[in-house]
């Protein structure tokens, strides 16, 4: 049976209907952090190997909200990679964005694979660090809904178990 990480079980498509996906992978990441030059290789990489890629600098249309057709994107993804850097917490943004990512992995199965940008999976996974000081703030902001914040703690506990790539830009 032949086996694609991006494209599915090529040999059960005629048992059960098959996704169309819009993009095989979508890139959330908090760009101020990981700066334009990891996403961009990243990006490039994808595309240069065939694989349709989202990432929000490239694709969303101006003049359209940003928040539905986000989701869009990520509602016609396949699969997901997240890339976790150090203010990524701080970001309401990022971490709806997560949170909907990680739905569908649970709801779809999808895959979800992480990348840990001069970050410790466990101040992920924990809300240890960087992680840590963006929820103090999240939990003293007035206007946030407790339930909310809730969930994003749920979702990147889940996302910092995940295998992934713990990867160190200061590395030479």
């Amino acid at each position: 049976m032949a086996m694609s990480i991006l494209g599915g079980n090529e040999a059960s498509s005629s048992y059960a209907p098959v996704q169309k996906w819009t993009y095989d992978v979508f890139i959330s990441y908090r760009g101020e952090d990981t700066g334009k030059n990891f996403p961009d290789h990243l990006y490039s990489r994808l595309h240069g190997a065939g694989i349709t890629t989202f990432r929000d600098k490239n694709e969303l249309k101006r003049g359209e909200k940003i928040s539905s057709e986000l989701f869009e994107a990520i509602h016609g993804s396949n699969v997901f990679l997240v890339v976790f850097s150090k203010n990524y917490a701080a970001s309401k943004w990022c971490l709806n964005e997560l949170v909907e990512i990680m739905k569908r992995r649970e709801q779809l199965s999808q895959l979800v694979l992480p990348i840990f940008y001069n970050v410790n999976p466990s101040d992920v996974r924990k809300q240890t660090g960087s992680f840590g000081e963006a929820f103090l703030k999240h939990d003293a902001d007035p206007n946030a809904e407790k339930n909310e914040v809730s969930s994003w703690r749920k979702a990147l506990a889940e996302a910092g178990e995940l295998s992934g790539w713990d990867l160190d830009a200061t590395d030479g």
